[in-house]
């Protein structure tokens, strides 16, 4: 077996098991999938309080605030996003949070 074969079927096994996480309804076979994939040098990616950046997250909605220091902040993961190694495979979803009123 070649290098590129290899390469091409370790793609495709990730492939499945981000497909498998995604669609696991126990919070443990998840768990147990994220550790598998870790183990092979692909990670999650949970930027929970990290600031909003839209070239490295995917907004998927936002969650209103009083507290400006939060504003653009991400408040949480929605769906993870995953790396290999360096290579992003899939940009995490998140809520932000956003200021709301005005100066009273």
């Amino acid at each position: 077996m070649n290098a590129e074969q290899l390469t091409t079927e370790r793609s495709a096994l990730i492939t499945l098991c981000l497909y498998a996480y995604d669609r696991a309804r126990s919070a443990a076979v998840a768990e147990r999938i994220e550790d598998g994939l870790a183990n092979v040098g692909v990670t999650a990616i949970r930027p929970d309080g990290e600031r909003f950046d839209p070239q490295v997250h995917e907004a998927g909605g936002v969650e209103p605030t009083d507290d400006a220091g939060l504003d653009g902040t991400i408040a949480e993961t929605e769906l993870a996003g995953f790396a290999d190694r360096d290579s992003v495979l899939r940009v995490p979803v998140v809520t932000v949070y956003r200021l709301e009123g005005g100066v009273g």
